[in-house]
């Protein structure tokens, strides 16, 4: 299982919409059957301003790849960079521990 931490401060557009954007990205990966259970997504935002942190999970290479082949990853990938006005950083993490 591979992690990645994408983060970006909000800098363009309104969160509602954004919010929905959101939705429909996780909306996608649920409903494709060749990511579904491969694919783990997370979106939080920090509660004080306008940072966004998101945790992506993939299985495998495979899945990675697959993910970033679909139209609708492409649309999200430049919807991100717009909204975070083109300052995105992704960086690969390691889990460490985790509740059950």
């Amino acid at each position: 299982m591979k992690h990645f931490m994408i983060r970006y401060e909000f800098r363009s557009g309104t969160t509602d919409a954004w919010h929905q954007e959101v939705g429909r990205f996780i909306k996608a990966i649920d409903g494709d059957p060749e990511l579904t259970g491969r694919i783990g997504y997370r979106v939080l935002k920090n509660r004080d301003d306008g940072s966004y942190f998101h945790l992506a999970s993939v299985a495998d290479d495979a899945a990675q790849k697959a993910l970033q082949s679909r139209d609708f990853f492409k649309a999200y990938q430049e919807m991100t960079r717009k909204v975070a006005g083109g300052e995105v950083t992704v960086t690969p993490i390691e889990w460490i521990g985790q509740t059950a």
